[in-house]
Formats: C-alpha cells, structure tokens, sequence
C-alpha cells in the first residue's frame, strides 16, 4: 500500500475527516513526583479531563489507580472514577478505560474486568489478551461481547507483527466485523525513548483495509509524530502517559498543552476535530 494514501479513507476526503484527539494524561507508571499535573485521583481526572475537552480532546484515555497510586484495573474502582469525571464533562468526552496489564495482571483477569465493567469505550493491547490461557476460542468470545455490548474498542499494536496477527484474525473470523479502531503505538516505553515519524510508514505499508487507526508516540517528537498521522489521514492520542515534553523540548505545564498542539497541527493541516458525538456515531458507541 503507498504509505501516502490513508488507508481508511480516500485522499480528497482525508481532510475533511474529522480529527479524534484522545488524551492519555496519566498512564500506568507515571506519578505527580514526575509532574506535578499528572492526575492520579478521580478528581484531579475530572479537572484534566474537563481542561484537556475544552482545549479540543474528544477522548480521555483513563488509568485508574489504587490508593497507593499504583495501577489498578478494580471494576468498583473505575465505576467511581468514571461517574466523577462523566459529571465532570458530561457527554462531551468518550471515556476510554485502559485494560493495560502493566505487569500486574494475567489476560484472565483483563477480559474479566471489561466484561463486568461494561464501559463506554476500551483499549485492548492484542498481544496481551491473545494468550494461550485464552486461546482463539476465548478471543472470539471476548471480541464477539464487545462488539454485541456496543463497546468502542481501540485494538493496541506495537508492530507489524501485531498488525498481520490481527489482520489475521479479522480474516478468518475469529474477529467479528464491527467499528474496530487501532493504534500504532511509534516506539517503545523505555527511558529518554523518541519516536520518529518514520516509525509510523512500516504500519501504513503492512495496514490493509478501511479500519480507522490513530497514534501515539513517545519524547519531544510526540507532536511531530501525531502531526504526520494527521497529514496521512490517523487520529491522535497525546498526554503524559506517553510524553512530558513539548515540541520545543521544554517540559509541558500540563496534559492540556499537548492537546493544543495536536489541535494546532489539526488546523494547520486543514482536519475538522472530531467531537464526542462524531466519535460515537463511528464507532457505533452506546
């Protein structure tokens, strides 16, 4: 596929395509002695949230923690910290809960608290839910719930390899066709990491299909990276999950700031942005 075509759209109606802007502010590592506006309670997502909607983010990719501040997928847990921030912004963010194992769980336990949690919207790392203790009998059954539950889910992929794996599964099946949306993740969790842009071409050359996909990306190059998948037609996920910096290098005040950059490419590019409701009449949200 030529990497200067988007693969889930035509190239005269990529720019009219509106943007999804997604906001990771916190993660499952960092803490507020890495910055002090890394929001950790569900008070301080709320406010984040609210500020991060406001400067343009339809989405707000949420990690919830314990009350230690260590990673936490509790479903009674969630449940709380999602009414506190829905009442925060009410219907004008998506609110993507992580199943992000982080070292702490087994897939058994990821699909478990999805499926009793039943959110609005989730992210699924495909390479930490298809395990041999799952099996493809249990991946069909697990992606069949989401997809008869409404769930917008946004499948992870580290790499190619994730990629044709997961083109693999949608082609026989063992994936059901719904409103998928992936994530090319640019890099890797390590210290000082920097994506480049040129990480993004090995997915847009390997992505085949019409499924919408966005980004996120690591270090200072964070707002070139998503800028590029603005240009060739993706969507962005920003914030302090992944990247503290600003494009200039200085440490960004907040999660917000990273929002008003991948906005200002937006617009320097000519895409709309996408609002909560856009998001849910594509994705088939509930």
């Amino acid at each position: 596929m030529n990497p200067l075509a988007a693969p889930h759209t035509t190239a005269s109606s990529q720019w009219t395509d509106p943007l999804i802007v997604t906001v990771a502010p916190n993660g499952a590592y960092k803490q507020p002695a890495d910055h002090p506006a890394v929001p950790i309670t569900p008070e301080t997502l709320a406010a984040t949230a609210k500020a991060c909607n406001e400067a343009g983010a339809a989405m707000l990719h949420m990690h919830l923690r314990d009350a230690q501040g260590r990673h936490s997928l509790d479903v009674e847990g969630y449940r709380e910290a999602l009414r506190v921030v829905r009442q925060a912004v009410g219907p004008a963010m998506v609110l993507q809960i992580t199943s992000e194992a982080a070292g702490v769980y087994r897939a058994p336990a990821q699909i478990a608290m999805v499926e009793a949690l039943r959110p609005e919207a989730v992210s699924v790392g495909l390479r930490e839910v298809d395990q041999p203790e799952i099996g493809e009998a249990g991946l069909e059954r697990f992606f069949a719930g989401l997809a008869r539950e409404q769930v917008m889910t946004q499948v992870i992929l580290y790499d190619t390899a994730d990629l044709r794996r997961w083109q693999d599964l949608r082609a026989r099946g063992v994936v059901p066709e719904a409103p998928w949306f992936l994530l090319f993740v640019l890099g890797r969790y390590s210290a000082g990491q920097r994506s480049s842009p040129r990480d993004l071409l090995p997915f847009l050359n390997a992505h085949e299909g019409n499924e919408p996909w966005a980004v996120c990306a690591f270090g200072a190059t964070e707002n070139t990276c998503i800028t590029a998948a603005t240009a060739f037609g993706g969507h962005a996920r920003v914030g302090f999950e992944n990247n503290l910096l600003c494009k200039d290098g200085s440490t960004a005040p907040d999660n917000q700031a990273l929002v008003r950059q991948a906005v200002e490419a937006a617009q320097a590019l000519g895409r709309p942005l996408a609002t909560a409701d856009d998001v849910r009449q594509r994705f088939g949200g509930r």
